[in-house]
């Protein structure tokens, strides 16, 4: 059964710090690209960072660029979202998203909400 199951959200104040974590099971963690995005209240999903499967290439959102950043641990089937001076407008639910670009299987995690607020 596959599983991916995030952690780590809550609620913060606007310059404060929060990691995310996202625990894989159920299928081979290490031939997936990683990726976090994020849902707003009456938003679209956007594509926040993500990671290949060897962690040699990032990718960021322009709006999280020098504040987050992704990485992940093959030996423990996790991916992490660290998330630093945190504002506002980083307010929505953070999903995980698996992908194997070869035969194209994809997973999404359940969520986990991220509040910034004073």
């Amino acid at each position: 059964q596959v599983q991916l199951v995030e952690s780590g959200g809550g609620l913060v104040q606007p310059g404060g710090s929060l990691r995310l974590s996202c625990a894989a099971s159920g299928f081979t963690f290490s031939n997936y690209a990683m990726t976090w995005y994020r849902q707003a209240p009456g938003k679209e999903r956007e594509l926040v960072a993500a990671i290949v499967s060897t962690s040699s290439t990032t990718n960021y959102a322009d709006s999280v660029k020098g504040r987050f950043t992704i990485s992940r641990d093959n030996a423990k089937n996790t991916v992490f979202l660290q998330m630093n001076n945190l504002k506002p407008e980083d307010t929505a639910v953070y999903f995980c998203y698996a992908i194997n670009y070869f035969t194209k299987d994809d997973y999404w995690g359940q969520g986990t909400q991220v509040t910034v607020s004073s």
